[in-house]
């Protein structure tokens, strides 16, 4: 384990990648993404502090994400061959956080994921852009606009 600090923008890893490895978030915010064969992002997840962020490619398998800071950050990084002590607490979260988008994704409304976004990254949504918060919610630009208005409406 390694502390290191990132530059806005930097890329961490690339998919292909092979020896990938995690990243408790101590500040600032990644991000996991892929990016299909015609060129559009999909955000897999925002890592905001407290989070770790990692490919779950096993040590000698490419990796599937592209992980790049999207703020100045400072992380420890843990090299995935290495003995990890594993903070159950943390994992429990991530996964819980992975179930809960899978099932949005498949059944909840423009609104719904939104609303769903907000209590799971209550402080994200003014840190990224929001065509980024659009791409991890797999909907339009257009249509979270709608979603936030439609919320304003509502009072919430």
């Amino acid at each position: 384990m390694k502390k290191i600090n990132v530059k806005k923008k930097e890329i961490l890893q690339r998919t292909g990648d092979l020896r990938g490895k995690a990243y408790f978030v101590e500040s600032g915010l990644l991000r996991s993404y892929t990016i299909d064969e015609k060129g559009k992002e999909h955000i897999f997840m925002f890592g905001p502090e407290g989070w770790i962020v990692a490919d779950y490619a096993s040590a000698d398998e490419p990796c599937d994400l592209f992980i790049d800071a999207l703020e100045d950050s400072v992380l420890i990084q843990v090299e995935k061959d290495g003995e990890i002590e594993p903070d159950l607490k943390k994992f429990v979260k991530r996964m819980r956080v992975l179930q809960k988008r899978v099932i949005m994704l498949m059944s909840a409304t423009a609104i719904e994921r939104y609303e769903l976004f907000v209590s799971t990254y209550p402080n994200v949504t003014q840190r990224v852009p929001q065509h980024m918060v659009a791409s991890y919610l797999g909907i339009t630009p257009e249509a979270l606009s709608a979603a936030k208005s439609q919320r304003m409406k509502s009072g919430k």
